[in-house]
């Protein structure tokens, strides 16, 4: 990008984080603005990222893909991560891989899945998936809204890789209006229970802070997720990359972590289409 830094410094001041545009409000248009002129695909983030658990359901399974639903029902939607340093400059090449739970609160590759624990993935990849941002940045995922399980808010969760010591930890965040509009009124999402943890009762939420919601707007058939996710490229991760130990502070939906089966087969179920007027 071609913008000075005293430039850049302009632009972050004005990209200064709104809570209403974090919870799925429209941005300012001086937020839009600025992060337009910054190169930047959401006016979310202008600081570097939090790190947190990595959660208890992490396997590499080696898929370099866009496409992770595998035929799965839900909601459509287009996940854009876009990777940044502290200057808002891009960083190409860098190793993006996100992971999370199905319409029914179920993550691939483990038994006990799902608030009642009786369902095995094992063997499954669905949900799963990495790519390399691109020269802007920016890595990009088809998948479908996340459902939930207990204990937990919406979220998916993303490693992203600069080398073997530089691996940043993180999970994404969704408006509760619209998570709720989706699961009352999509059939993908109809189950028995209530949904028990939102946003502001999510401690992982609440650590990763403002800049880890997703922007959020409809495209046609999909709803289009983006984060900016500010990294050093200096900083070295206590994680220990890709396979490696980490987890421990989020609450698995269901009981223990099993060990992960290998890549299997796809689902095949149709995916719905979008509900209009969603949150």
């Amino acid at each position: 990008m071609s913008a000075s830094q005293p430039t850049r410094r302009a632009l972050l001041a004005t990209l200064a984080v709104s809570p209403a545009a974090l919870l799925g409000a429209h941005p300012a248009p001086a937020q839009e603005a600025a992060a337009t002129a910054a190169g930047l695909i959401s006016p979310n983030v202008c600081l570097l990222a939090v790190e947190v658990t990595e959660g208890p359901y992490y396997i590499d399974p080696g898929l370099l893909r866009t496409d992770i639903t595998e035929g799965l029902p839900g909601v459509p939607l287009e996940l854009l991560i876009q990777v940044v340093d502290a200057a808002c400059r891009p960083i190409a090449g860098a190793r993006v891989d996100v992971w999370h739970c199905d319409a029914q609160g179920n993550y691939s590759g483990f038994a006990a899945q799902g608030s009642d624990a009786t369902r095995d993935t094992t063997g499954q990849t669905f949900l799963r998936g990495t790519q390399m941002t691109d020269d802007r940045g920016i890595a990009t995922f088809r998948t479908i809204y996340p459902g939930w399980y207990r204990g937990r808010t919406t979220h998916i969760h993303h490693k992203i890789f600069l080398d073997e010591v530089n691996v940043l930890t993180g999970q994404i965040f969704f408006p509760d209006a619209l998570s709720q509009y989706l699961y009352d009124h999509v059939p993908a999402y109809a189950r028995e229970g209530v949904r028990d943890t939102v946003n502001a009762g999510d401690r992982i939420a609440a650590q990763a802070g403002e800049g880890a919601y997703a922007a959020l707007r409809e495209a046609g058939d999909r709803y289009v997720a983006s984060l900016v996710v500010g990294i050093d490229p200096a900083a070295r991760s206590a994680d220990s990359g890709p396979g490696g130990p980490g987890g421990a502070g989020e609450p698995p939906p269901g009981g223990g972590m099993p060990p992960a089966g290998p890549a299997a087969s796809q689902g095949a179920a149709e995916a719905t289409a979008l509900v209009p007027g969603g949150g």
